[in-house]
Order: C-alpha cells, then sequence, then structure tokens
C-alpha cells in the first residue's frame, strides 16, 4: 500500500525539519516498508511525503500509535485535500513482466477480494 501526502509548503527549513521527524516515527511502525520526502523539480513549493506499508492495516495502526500522534499526524493533517492511500495492483520489475494483483477492496470489479491473488502478464 502506498500513501501520498502532498503539500505546499512556505517555510521550507520549518517543514522540512517536521517532515523528517514525521518520516521517523512513522519509519519505526511495524509494518512500514519505507518512505520518501520529495519536492517537485519544477514548484519548488509544492512537496510529497511518500510511505508503504505492508498493508492497509499496518498503515492504519501507524496512525494509532502515540508517537506517530504527537509527531506524525500535525504534519500530515496540513497535506492537500484528496485521497492518500492507493492499493498496489500492478507490479513491473525492470524489463520484467507486470504482476497483476487483485484488489483488496470490498465489491471491486472482479468480485475478488485479497491482495495475494496474482497474475503475471507475458512480457
Amino acid at each position: 500500500m502506498l500513501v501520498v501526502n502532498r503539500f505546499v509548503v512556505a517555510d521550507e527549513e520549518a517543514f522540512v525539519g517536521r517532515a523528517h521527524t514525521a518520516l521517523a516515527a512513522l519509519a519505526a511502525r511495524p509494518g512500514y516498508l519505507s518512505g520518501r520526502l520529495t519536492r517537485a523539480l519544477d514548484e519548488p513549493e509544492q512537496w510529497c511525503l511518500l510511505t508503504e506499508w505492508e498493508s492497509v492495516g499496518a498503515y492504519r495502526r501507524a496512525l494509532g500509535a502515540f508517537e506517530v500522534k504527537v509527531s506524525a499526524t500535525p504534519l500530515l493533517a496540513e497535506s492537500l485535500a484528496g485521497p492518500s492511500a492507493f492499493e498496489e495492483l500492478a507490479t513491473a520489475p525492470p524489463g520484467g513482466a507486470v504482476t497483476v494483483m487483485a484488489s483488496d477492496r470490498a465489491g471491486s470489479e472482479d468480485g475478488r477480494r485479497g491482495g495475494d491473488a496474482r497474475t503475471t502478464i507475458a512480457e
């Protein structure tokens, strides 16, 4: 699962320090896989905090942790409105085949649940 929090930043120095603190708090939680703080090349006031999680449950449990509530939630609350949590539906390694995963959403288009169902599409 990928979480994308977008920000418009006026005070870069203050924001970066808070974002590093938030990223460290999230990184300490079980189920955290990776994270990055990024900035738009053409519009330097536009930033993203990207985190990757084992599952939606791991992410939700992380948000409930005291350290995350103190160190990350205030910053995340300042992110731009819109969807932020995205499920992984297909992957492809460099030069490799595309692997498609079933949606974990109830009532998904194919009627299946469970991100463990995988189909590989030939190169």
